[in-house]
């Protein structure tokens, strides 16, 4: 981690010499001489850290390394806050500038003496890197032999899956039948087929049982298997080819084979399987560019020859390879298939395999953090088969996993997989990938959320035309690509919309962190103790005053965690001693006020407070010139501070108070700003703030807006508001909601922007379908609420032909409507969410609407007393959802009448939430698989 804390060193100090606003004369020239010999060593930094592990020489000095960044760091931080505690404006500014020049020399003289000795550390530190050779470490056997074995180890991994027997393999017969289908397929050409999941998901298994099939091995003229690892070149695998392709015919093997080159080969493969129906794995691909060079070598001649690739890059799996290409992607197995997987390794010797009845609690925890991981369910049966069978040895295992993972030998086939994904990461996302493990293990992380907070980290560099949220969202696709994050939902047109990291994946990244003193996760226990160095920490469920001892200045980032919600936070106490934050997070944490200290903070970029008990921010928040993201959402502050408006690096401002339900008009509660928000050019993210006659005039000015959100939007304000919008060509996502719900939303001169909008909220009374309705070409996202459209006033027939509209949410969208008739398009609809229409008795989907709807949502509409009808026609239809649903409703549903199962027999998941006694319940209504079968259940 040498080399990320040094690029973003560098990163940090081109940011300091380049903004006038800094007062660093008479250091400016010794950080620049620093930032030169950074550079100057960031060659050998790269190819230490492949061979840090093989050389304990090497890992000293890369922890050398590591360490005077952060301490060039620090020297520098701490010189701007003191600059910065000094300065004031105004007259009694110039007053105090003569009373603190001494001081400011003195300060300037004693931090150029510390950067010099920095810089002649640095140089001792590049003299000593000539005793290893770093400069030709990449191309050394030594460079190479821990990736090399680490590799080697993977491999034998995936190869020992061709000699595993039927009855050791579990979960997999419906996935495989799939596969075997594929392969013997009518497709004539030759097609590839892509696995792609997380390393130890199965995918290898799930291949080497079609391959070592009967089946395949006669239908096909030959057969190769062929690992690909990261340090292949092409004329590896080419090698490798041959060799498999002519196991049975040794003699044909061309003699000079080790020596040939690229054209050689394909020249031999080509000729060998000319006319020949084959067969070919690839497992492991670690990038794309293997295949333009490799495909060559594999003849089409349309005689039904297959593919197969695996590997944990969703992006490879993606590829446009051919005509009838087919993309699986491996899925944990079902927690009774893993159950019987642990139990099979862990009680081999039992009969039955059968697990006693006091360890099956403490088991099943231990194969749940697991989540559905073939390879790690394997390994963790095999190391608890070797403990002693009592609850209190394996809890202990259970407590102690992340040190397991790192130091038992039995689990090393786990970490060897997991680190082969982490090692491949380039520099940049080893620090968004090792962040995530700040948040608690299994916890889903907003990606705004986790993109703005890499941001402040310093972890994102713009690029080209490409902003930081931008680099950052290309960020988080490529560690998702990767199978490095997992994702819950998806907003397609922006970004995922929460991810987390498999738990054992968390294991792995608390382990590394805490290694490199990248972030260190703290419970009651340590928080007294004054040993942690890491630059960031996160607090963890503690009880009581959360007080913590020691210095604390090295610390960038703090983070606190509260299920519990019975924790204290001390600010008063600790704001002094982190006086170097960049990132401050308390969300639901027991704070009720902000202390004035909190201006000194002068470093900070992201300040969360969401879900506290603050009622108001500190008039010294407008010192705060660093922040970039002010989150405020969910606490009791309903007005912002005039000096809000003099933090011109802001970007993000969230501040929305407690939500309530959403069938109610006034959903959201914005804050009042002041009228000068406008000045606040930065601002890319305004939400939810209350609309007055400035904001409606002069947002226009805030030219890099892309998210508004307005409440209390009064009819005066109307014109000027659509004149302003229609000038923010930036602008994705649009909430506007009136003073009330009787108030009409007059949206009507609006004309540009439609056509750029992706997300659109409207909250009050329409008396008419806006004409622009037809531009929103790329929306795809809107959210109806309370329109009350008159009966000659329907928005359907305009909103189905909008090409790529995902979701539609329609609330007391209609004023007395009694059927709502869907008979055309909306043909990428996924959600449709119907709710608070009093009127309606009749629903009707015609065929051939809405053919990809996976979701529909029907709430407090008591007249609806028969099934929807044409449900049978929405065949991707996977989850209905009723909330305070009619009687008749429920009873029709569940009624065992045929016409009714045709209906709904077909949907997995029915669901109807009600309350009873003030009591929240929720009922199954769905049908089982079997078709004379019923189930409902109470949950």
């Amino acid at each position: 981690m040498a080399e990320s804390a040094v690029k973003i060193l560098i990163l940090s100090m081109e940011f300091v010499l380049d903004n006038p606003g800094y007062a660093i004369g008479g250091v400016r020239h010794e950080i620049s001489k620093v930032k030169l010999e950074l550079e100057s060593i960031g060659s050998f930094i790269k190819d230490a850290e492949k061979c840090k592990n093989q050389n304990e020489g090497v890992c000293v000095w890369v922890v050398q390394v590591r360490d005077v960044a952060f301490e060039a760091e620090d020297i520098i931080d701490e010189f701007l806050y003191h600059v910065d505690s000094m300065k004031k404006s105004g007259f009694r500014g110039r007053l105090a500038g003569v009373f603190y020049l001494p001081k400011i020399l003195w300060l300037r003289y004693k931090t150029a003496l510390e950067l010099k000795r920095i810089r002649s550390e640095i140089k001792d530190i590049a003299k000593r890197s000539k005793r290893y050779d770093l400069s030709h470490m990449e191309a050394s056997s030594n460079a190479g032999s821990n990736s090399q074995s680490c590799c080697s180890c993977v491999q034998n991994i995936g190869e020992s899956s061709l000699f595993i027997q039927n009855d050791e393999v579990i979960g997999i017969d419906k996935v495989k039948d799939s596969l075997l289908s594929s392969l013997e397929g009518e497709e004539a050409h030759r097609v590839v087929i892509s696995i792609a999941g997380m390393g130890g998901s199965g995918k290898t298994t799930l291949v080497a049982k079609a391959y070592t099939s009967l089946t395949v091995r006669k239908n096909f003229d030959c057969c190769a298997w062929v690992s690909v690892s990261q340090n292949n070149t092409i004329e590896d695998l080419l090698k490798k080819l041959i060799s498999e392709f002519f196991d049975e015919k040794e003699d044909l093997i061309p003699k000079n084979l080790k020596s040939m080159d690229y054209r050689q080969l394909v020249e031999t493969l080509v000729k060998f399987l000319h006319k020949k129906r084959y067969i070919v794995v690839f497992d492991d691909v670690w990038n794309n560019n293997f295949w333009r060079q490799i495909s060559v070598a594999l003849p089409d001649d349309k005689n039904r020859s297959r593919v197969i690739i695996t590997t944990r890059n969703e992006d490879i799996a993606a590829y446009p390879y051919g005509p009838g290409g087919t993309h699986f992607r491996s899925k944990p197995l079902a927690d009774d298939y893993a159950w019987m997987l642990f139990c099979n390794k862990a009680f081999s010797s039992q009969p039955n395999c059968k697990c006693p009845p006091e360890l099956e609690e403490i088991g099943r925890a231990l194969v749940k953090k697991c989540e559905g991981l073939p390879l790690a369910i394997v390994a963790l049966g095999g190391l608890m088969g070797s403990k002693d069978r009592s609850e209190m040895k394996w809890r202990e295992v259970y407590d102690s996993l992340s040190w397991h993972i790192s130091n038992n030998k039995l689990l090393d086939e786990v970490k060897t997989v997991m680190l082969l994904s982490f090692n491949d990461l380039p520099y940049y996302l080893k620090n968004c990938f090792l962040y995530c493990c700040r948040f608690p293990m299994g916890k889903w992380i907003g990606a705004g959320r986790l993109i703005r907070m890499w941001m402040a980290e310093g972890f994102l560099e713009e690029k080209n035309s490409l902003n930081s949220e931008e680099v950052g969202k290309i960020y988080l696709k490529e560690l998702i690509s990767r199978n490095l994050l997992q994702v819950v939902k998806h907003q397609s047109f922006i970004r995922p919309k929460t991810c987390k990291l498999h738990d054992l994946m968390w294991e792995l990244a608390r382990s590394i962190s805490e290694k490199e003193n990248f972030l260190s996760i703290c419970g009651e226990e340590v928080l007294e103790k004054d040993e942690k160095r890491a630059r960031r920490l996160s607090v963890y469920n503690v009880d009581g005053a959360v007080k913590m001892k020691g210095d604390l200045t090295h610390v960038r980032s703090f983070s606190m965690f509260n299920d519990k919600g019975e924790s204290k936070f001390l600010l008063d106490d600790l704001l002094s001693r982190f006086r170097l934050l960049r990132v401050l997070e308390l969300n639901d944490a027991k704070v009720d006020s902000l202390p004035n200290e909190l201006g000194n903070l002068f470093n900070l970029r992201y300040l969360s407070l969401g879900g506290t008990g603050i009622k108001e921010l500190p008039t010294s928040v407008n010192r705060l010139r660093n922040l970039q993201t002010l989150d405020i959402r969910r606490t009791e502050v309903n007005v912002l501070p005039n000096g809000i408006t003099e933090l011109h690096n802001l970007r993000h401002l969230l501040a929305y108070g407690k939500e309530i339900s959403a069938e109610h008009f006034a959903y959201v509660r914005g804050v009042q700003v002041p009228g000068k928000l406008w000045k606040m050019k930065n601002l890319q993210v305004l939400n939810c703030i209350q609309a007055n006659a400035d904001i409606a005039r002069k947002i226009v000015k805030m030219t890099k807006l892309r998210r508004i959100e307005l409440t209390n939007v009064k009819e005066e304000h109307m014109k000027n508001l659509c004149l302003s919008i229609d000038k923010l060509k930036f602008l994705h996502h649009l909430l506007v909601m009136t003073v009330d719900a009787n108030a009409i939303l007059k949206l009507d001169d609006l004309s540009k922007t439609p056509s750029i909008f992706r997300k659109v909220i409207l909250a009050g009374r329409m008396c008419k379908v806006p004409r622009w309705f037809s531009s929103m070409l790329n929306v795809m996202h809107l959210h109806l609420h309370w329109s009350h459209f008159p009966k000659d006033q329907d928005p359907i027939p305009c909103i189905s032909q909008l090409p790529c509209l995902e979701h539609l949410v329609l609330v007391n969208a209609y004023a007395s409507q009694k059927q709502l008739h869907f008979e055309s398009g909306f043909q990428k609809l996924e959600d449709l969410h119907i709710s608070c229409l009093p009127e309606l008795d009749e629903m009707v989907f015609l065929e051939g609407v809405m053919p990809k709807l996976v979701r529909l949502h029907i709430h407090d509409c008591p007249k609806l007393k028969v099934v929807p009808q044409g449900l049978d026609y929405l065949t991707n239809l996977e989850q209905m959802n009723l909330k305070a649903a009619s009687l008749e409703l429920v009873e029709n549903i569940r009624g065992k009448g045929s016409s009714n199962r045709s209906k709904v027999g077909r949907i997995p998941s029915i669901k109807h939430y009600y309350e009873v006694d003030g009591q929240h319940s929720c009922e199954s209504l769905s049908y089982t698989l079997y078709p004379t079968d019923w189930r409902g259940t109470l949950q």
